[in-house]
């Protein structure tokens, strides 16, 4: 049984606990016995839980109580009979009570505490191993499971980023790439991507991104990624090679990958397209999937994995004869696909523990 904390109990810290649920993961091995945010009324945090706009209903039992009976509002979560301690948000992740709950294993989630030095913290406090569920600066290590995740060594990476949404979809098509010989010279990559809780709903103040602060739900909103430079991280022979933007679209959730690459030896795209399919059903398997109809984004809606090559629209849209010079399409639910690589990386650290 491993101890395990949230900090940061929004879309990605619940749809982390979410899917720790539907993996059966609950109670054993993983047992989560805190979570934190800006408030500790557990019966919001049942309300938020049981009721999703994009993903539906919770299936598991929710209900909450009273770790003190002269508490005004319930802060203990009970999910399933396991009960999770609710915590008041910290400045500094060193304040957190880690060590009074045991917990050994942190999934930071809140968005602010991506460098190294400010996520040590949750060391200080008491905890083990940190996940940042976002692309991480400084001294840690990026793992893209299904491409690099063999690279975890337990001894010495404490701190580790599971990378962005878009780098996991992106970094399977690049491996098979890479892993099948074909290679790349220099890629470019878009971004089709659903509007996420940074953007406004209508037009407001935003100094650093004004593009960034139009009304997300009526506008196409270009804007930058560290997407395709951050796979350099996990399939270093690219770095430097990549790069890429995106276009925040008017959709709640599932977004879209679209590469053009220059091939590094001669190929087609039919040899390319049976290379992603083998690899979907073999070494990337429940990592890269294959979508073969005439899907939309709304079809790729709670799908798990982490990157759906598109076999129809990229045979559809590259050039006829062509050896070098190529399109490749994959969806990705940006939310659900990527909060189960979190739960998957856990898990490949705990086994190595």
């Amino acid at each position: 049984m491993v101890k395990v904390g949230i900090n940061g109990f929004g879309r990605i810290g619940r749809m982390v606990f979410q899917a720790i649920c539907d993996q059966d993961l609950l109670g054993s091995p993983i047992e989560v016995v805190a979570v934190v945010d800006m408030t500790t009324d557990a019966d919001y945090f049942s309300y938020q839980m049981r009721y999703d706009s994009v993903h539906g209903k919770f299936k598991h039992t929710v209900t909450t109580e009273k770790s003190d009976a002269s508490l005004a509002e319930n802060d203990i979560l009970v999910v399933n009979g396991h009960k999770i301690q609710c915590v008041a948000a910290t400045r500094s992740p060193s304040d957190l009570p880690w060590a009074k709950h045991g917990v050994e294993y942190v999934i930071e989630s809140t968005g602010l505490f991506t460098e190294s030095d400010k996520a040590k913290g949750h060391i200080d406090a008491g905890a083990k191993k940190i996940i940042i569920s976002a692309p991480g600066k400084g001294d840690l290590k990026t793992i893209v499971m299904g491409v690099n995740h063999e690279e975890y060594n337990a001894a010495t990476h404490n701190i580790v980023s599971n990378a962005s949404c878009t780098t996991n979809c992106l970094a399977p098509l690049v491996h098979v790439l890479l892993k099948e010989g074909v290679g790349i010279e220099k890629g470019l990559m878009t971004t089709i991507h659903s509007y996420t809780a940074t953007q406004k709903t209508v037009d407001g103040p935003s100094k650093k991104d004004w593009r960034g602060g139009r009304a997300a739900a009526i506008n196409i909103i270009p804007s930058t990624t560290g997407a395709a430079k951050a796979v350099g991280e996990v399939c270093p022979s690219v770095k430097g090679k990549m790069t890429g933007m995106s276009f925040r679209v008017p959709t709640p959730d599932v977004s879209v990958v679209d590469l053009t690459f220059t091939a590094a030896r001669d190929t087609s795209i039919e040899e390319i397209d049976k290379l992603l399919k083998a690899a979907s059903t073999s070494y990337l398997q429940n990592i890269l999937g294959v979508a073969t109809e005439e899907l939309v984004s709304t079809d790729f809606l709670h799908d798990n994995r982490s990157s759906i090559y598109d076999s129809l629209a990229t045979l559809q849209n590259n050039l006829p004869n062509e050896k070098r010079f190529f399109k490749i399409v994959s969806w990705y639910d940006n939310e659900w696909g990527y909060s189960n690589r979190v739960v998957d990386l856990l898990k490949h650290m705990i086994s190595k523990a």
